[in-house]
């Protein structure tokens, strides 16, 4: 199976922020939200970097409250892992798991097109072995 299997059941909405915006703009997002990373882009199109609850929690202990008052620019990780529509969604959760990230932007043709967090993965895969088990079982008792 593929990302694009996954993101046709999930949808493709993803919340972005502009790097000039504050952090406390950026918690409050989170939590109206209730996300737990935002995709960082000028124009809603381009990815320029990605802020997670991590880096918000490394922020704050390095800065205190002051790290509110910075820039998302200068909290994000602008080194983004990318997504693409035909990755294989084993692929994409070893990715997530060997560098340590939770959430991967899609793009598509250079352009922003969705996200899917470590939770997607997971629960397509449950939704996927559930749905087998149950073809078996239903085999099985004809």
């Amino acid at each position: 199976m593929k990302l694009e299997d996954l993101i046709r059941s999930k949808g493709t909405s993803v919340v972005t922020i502009a790097p000039t915006a504050t952090v406390a703009e950026l918690v409050s997002l989170m939590a109206d939200n209730n996300i737990g990373a935002v995709v960082v882009s000028p124009d809603g199109r381009h990815i320029q970097g990605i802020v997670n609850e991590r880096d918000v929690v490394h922020g704050l202990a390095g800065s205190g409250t002051a790290v509110l008052e910075a820039t998302v620019g200068e909290l994000m990780m602008d080194d983004v892992v990318v997504g693409h529509l035909d990755d294989r969604i084993e692929d994409t959760a070893q990715t997530m798991t060997v560098k340590r990230v939770r959430h991967i932007p899609i793009e598509v043709d250079g352009s922003l097109a969705a996200i899917v967090s470590i939770g997607d993965v997971v629960k397509f895969r449950i939704d996927q072995l559930t749905d087998e088990r149950n073809h078996l079982i239903g085999y099985l008792h004809k």
